[in-house]
């Protein structure tokens, strides 16, 4: 790669960082506002993917394969319209998903440390099973109520966590295909 790309590239690298870093600075401090782009966002990916389903229903063989797809994709489309349109009750939807995801989640961390708690540095899968069973319980036992923070700080955290590797990024030298930028 030459200087200039590799400039550029670093620049680039930069500026996603920066906004990323601000996303998550306003997602943490506005987390309603975030959670509602939240699920507006997910709506239209619903979208997408229902159409699609639609349309692959063309290219299927037989009619129960027909069929089926149009359901699949008629389910979709209706759940992402019913999100875009009612993206509060999208929001406190996508808040129960959250909590059931992270409580799974945690319960495999938790299996994870059983399998490897005699490796070193094991007892991080310990804590991360116990966080995240703690933070879905808090999300299950202040439902719906905890609509009101947590897919939008959830988001918020994540977006500062890649402008932070995205600002890191440019700080190391690049090492692609073993070769050093």
């Amino acid at each position: 790669m030459n200087q200039s790309a590799s400039s550029s590239s670093r620049t680039w690298s930069i500026l996603l960082g920066v906004v990323l870093l601000i996303a998550g600075f306003l997602s943490i401090a506005a987390p309603w506002f975030a959670g509602i782009a939240a699920s507006v966002f997910f709506g239209w990916l619903i979208l997408f993917a229902g159409i699609a389903h639609l349309v692959y229903a063309w290219s299927e063989r037989g009619a129960v394969a027909v069929l089926w797809q149009v359901l699949i994709g008629i389910v979709y489309v209706v759940a992402a319209l019913w999100m875009m349109l009612r993206p509060v009750a999208g929001v406190v939807a996508l808040t129960l998903v959250l909590a059931v995801y992270i409580a799974i989640e945690g319960v495999f961390e938790l299996a994870m440390f059983a399998v490897v708690r005699r490796r070193r540095r094991a007892v991080w899968f310990l804590v991360d099973g116990i966080i995240s069973l703690l933070l879905a319980g808090l999300i299950f036992f202040h439902w719906p109520a905890s609509s009101l923070w947590a897919v939008g700080t959830l988001v918020g955290v994540s977006l500062l966590f890649s402008g932070f590797a995205r600002l890191t990024l440019p700080m190391r030298p690049a090492i692609v295909a073993g070769v050093p930028g």
